[in-house]
């Protein structure tokens, strides 16, 4: 009878399946498989909130993207720094201290000639050398007020204790909304009033092709070296010229303690703004991208009143058209011609003149006969008030009287028809 000796045993732990030995291979093919999901492309789209991130990313701002948890925040700013070849670092703001952005003090040889100085954290120090990165600070709703505090300098001054970040870096943050953050805060005013904020909300269209394999490519907008100086021409006389008429605008600090978490109108954030168009000008963006980078500075309100203004500012000169009136080019736009016939009327009041005020007449006529006539009752009537008693009335006022008794009546009309009782279902 054989003798089956120890060393000849067939190891049965060899075949049986599981076994720490077959686990590397199993492991291996798992990152074979992982590689393969992983392994996905990007292609021009057009993306109005992801060219909005990378204007303000190029302006060297700072963005905060806010959005629901799973909305692809995370997933974007990772793209981001793949297409723009960035390294990109993150970190979670929620789970520092006040000393890992405001620096750790070192005790030197001497302190007292030497001082103690604010050693930065292991990731400022990679940023610096790397000479350029993405900084990607995640969770900032998590994070409580005094880490929002000492997170001021950095965003604003990027500085983190003795360290400076090279120009080449770039501040991005996202959080969640407090209703859906994990023991979430508001942002303190401050440290809101220092970004750009951008809502982040998903394309099903750009999801199922992502997830299919390709996403978005985000690439840096091309900006025209000859059109710069105009470029900021135009964005001081936007920001400017609202401020001008609208100086309660200059500074409002919203009252509620939500609204004082995003984007709010300051001498700062009014600085970010005139930034952003003179980028959104020089790079020929879009209207959307630029009411969503306005908005994202100034807040709602504010973005849509200066967006409003940008029209007028390409709105022929009231005093031209006075000189002219015969030859004057109005806006087909019904806004934008309103907008120039109340300047035109505006300006004979500011130096009213009978030759300016027979011109301001001869325009409205104009008006009234190359687009809606109804257009030209308020001016007509504003102009009519400015009359001196010495001034003969224009044969124009003639060819007017008509639109604006028309116009009298019908508001008459609509005004019997509101007061009377019963008359709603008729």
């Amino acid at each position: 009878m054989p003798v089956i000796t120890p060393s000849a045993a067939p190891d049965a732990s060899a075949h049986r399946p599981g076994t720490a030995q077959d686990r590397p291979a199993e492991l291996d093919i798992a990152g074979e498989l992982l590689a393969l999901l992983r392994d996905t492309t990007t292609e021009p789209r057009p993306d109005d909130q992801l060219e909005a991130l990378t204007l303000a990313v190029a302006a060297d701002l700072p963005v905060l993207l806010w959005g629901e948890p799973g909305i692809g925040k995370t997933a974007a700013l990772t793209r981001l720094a793949d297409s723009l070849e960035l390294p990109l670092t993150t970190v979670i703001a929620s789970v520092h201290e006040p000393s890992d952005f405001s620096g750790l003090p070192v005790i030197g040889a001497d302190p007292a000639v030497d001082g103690v100085p604010m050693a930065p954290p292991d990731w400022a120090v990679r940023l610096v050398r790397a000479g350029r990165g993405l900084l990607f600070l995640d969770e900032l709703s998590t994070a409580p007020p005094a880490v929002q505090a000492a997170l001021l300098r950095l965003v604003l001054e990027r500085r983190i204790g003795a360290l400076r970040l090279p120009p080449g870096v770039r501040i991005v943050a996202a959080a969640n909304p407090r209703s859906s953050a994990a023991d979430g805060w508001e942002l303190s005013p401050p440290l809101a009033n220092r970004f750009v904020h951008l809502q982040w909300t998903h394309d099903p269209e750009v999801v199922v092709r992502g997830l299919g394999g390709t996403w978005p490519r985000a690439t840096m907008p091309r900006l025209n070296p000859a059109a710069l100086p105009e470029a900021v021409d135009f964005a001081r006389r936007a920001v400017c010229g609202l401020l001008t008429a609208r100086p309660a605008l200059v500074h409002r600090l919203p009252g509620d303690e939500v609204r004082r978490g995003g984007a709010w109108p300051s001498p700062r954030s009014w600085e970010t703004a005139l930034r952003l168009i003179a980028f959104a000008t020089a790079a020929g963006s879009s209207r959307d991208v630029l009411s969503l980078l306005v908005r994202g500075a100034v807040g709602d309100g504010p973005g849509f009143e200066l967006l409003a203004s940008l029209d007028r500012l390409d709105l022929p000169d009231p005093e031209e058209l006075l000189a002219d009136p015969a030859g004057a080019a109005l806006p087909d736009r019904g806004d934008l011609r309103q907008a120039v016939l109340d300047a035109v009327v505006a300006a004979v009041r500011n130096r009213p003149g009978r030759d300016r005020w027979d011109a301001a007449w001869a325009l409205l006529v104009r008006a009234a006969e190359t687009g809606a006539p109804d257009l030209v009752v308020v001016p007509a009537t504003t102009l009519a008030a400015l009359r001196r008693d010495d001034w003969d009335v224009p044969p124009a006022i003639e060819r007017l009287a008509g639109v604006v008794s028309l116009s009298h009546r019908s508001d008459r009309i609509a005004e019997s028809s509101a007061a009377s009782p019963g008359t709603g279902g008729r």
